[in-house]
């Protein structure tokens, strides 16, 4: 096996090289202390700040809700995530060749793919696009009159100096963050579509019921914390809206559905890119088994329905076990995922998308009216 299909990773550029110089990374490919030590400095100046700007207690107010999410959340989990990710990415290609699936007319150009997306994924000019990008959000959307004060930090307008920091670094570097994983998810989505289009040996009787693609389930749902990060920052926003009466819970359930849909697109239906490869392989498979089991049958009947003279024992005999594998076998053909998509994944990038919008129901039914209600149910009062 190759270098590149054997330590495969889209982690890499100058960022990422800069925490390996730092120490924070861990490894390979643990990232995690990067985002935290991060998370750590844009908070705590952003406290200082504050404090220098005597006005610390509109920091820890409602209003500023979004601004702790990001930092303290939404950063940290992109790194857990991208670091959660990779190790099942890495995985997951060597598996392909180990298990055969990529085989001898696939290999090389699995070989070729995996070391194009290494290039890319080391090169300088995803970070560089993605910090231009970051400070052309930030700076051209003041200038048009879409300033950061209007999308999030509203209860730092009083405090002058820890604005600037948050407007000015913090959150031009979590955009930064973002635009860095939309690159990697393009990179990955590159991949599956290579894929998809490869000569894979693919077996629709594979017990992971999706032609042995299914470890594709396991690294997708690593995207969870992905999820969490995209629905806690978007949660957060809509709590400082409603928290300073912009906006009521029932004007945001459109962008909370399509906050969902949003999670559902990202990190679940790029799985349905094998849609048409799955389905021709169980086609096959189908035709095959179906041919098979016509022989197998009419030799079964012949020995066992028509031939009056044998007399071989029937107990004990292979010959009714085999005809009973071989429906079995065809019936887990029948059955097979047309892609690697189960109710776990479903239920993991769910869970994960939906949890951290919930508490915003609580701007319509405090806790404290929820709590006597329920004892009321539970009182029969």
């Amino acid at each position: 096996m190759s270098g590149s299909l054997e330590h495969f990773s889209l982690l890499g550029g100058p960022f990422f090289k800069l925490g390996e110089t730092l120490g924070l990374v861990r490894g390979r490919s643990n990232t995690v202390p990067s985002g935290i030590a991060l998370a750590g400095l844009c908070w705590v100046v952003l406290v200082a700040l504050a404090f220098a700007n005597g006005g610390a207690e509109e920091l820890f107010t409602l209003p500023a809700i979004a601004v702790h999410a990001r930092l303290l959340l939404a950063i940290p989990l992109l790194f857990v995530a991208e670091t959660a990710l990779d190790a099942k990415l890495e995985e997951f290609v060597a598996l392909l060749v180990r298990s055969g699936v990529a085989g001898a007319k696939a290999l090389p150009e699995l070989e070729a793919e995996a070391d194009r997306l290494y290039d890319r994924a080391h090169s300088w000019l995803p970070d560089a696009v993605s910090l231009a990008a970051a400070l052309a959000v930030t700076f051209l959307g003041r200038s048009t009159g879409v300033s950061a004060e209007v999308e999030t930090g509203r209860a730092l307008h009083a405090l002058p100096l820890a604005g600037a920091w948050y407007w000015y670094f913090c959150l031009p570097l979590f955009r930064f963050l973002l635009f860095r994983w939309i690159w990697r998810l393009l990179l990955w989505w590159s991949l599956l579509s290579r894929l998809a289009k490869m000569d894979l040996n693919l077996s629709a009787a594979h017990p992971d019921r999706a032609g042995g693609l299914g470890y594709l389930e396991t690294v997708h749902t690593r995207f969870a914390a992905l999820a969490i990060a995209i629905s806690v920052t978007v949660a957060a926003t809509f709590a400082e809206e409603i928290a300073v009466g912009e906006e009521t819970l029932s004007d945001i359930y459109p962008t909370l559905a399509a906050t969902l849909i949003l999670n559902v697109a990202l990190f679940i239906a790029p799985l349905g890119l094998f849609l048409f490869k799955l389905r021709a392989c169980q086609e096959k498979s189908l035709r095959d088994y179906g041919a098979l089991g016509a022989r197998y049958v009419q030799a079964f009947e012949l020995k066992w329905l028509k031939d009056a003279s044998q007399d071989e024992p029937l107990l004990g005999t292979a010959d009714l076990q085999s005809l009973a594998d071989l429906a079995n076998s065809v019936e887990v053909v029948r059955k097979m995922r047309l892609a690697p998509i189960s109710v776990r994944l479903l239920a993991t990038i769910g869970v994960a998308a939906a949890l951290p919008l919930l508490p915003l129901l609580l701007f319509e039914y405090p806790l404290a009216d929820l709590v006597k209600m329920l004892f009321k149910k539970l009182a029969g009062i």
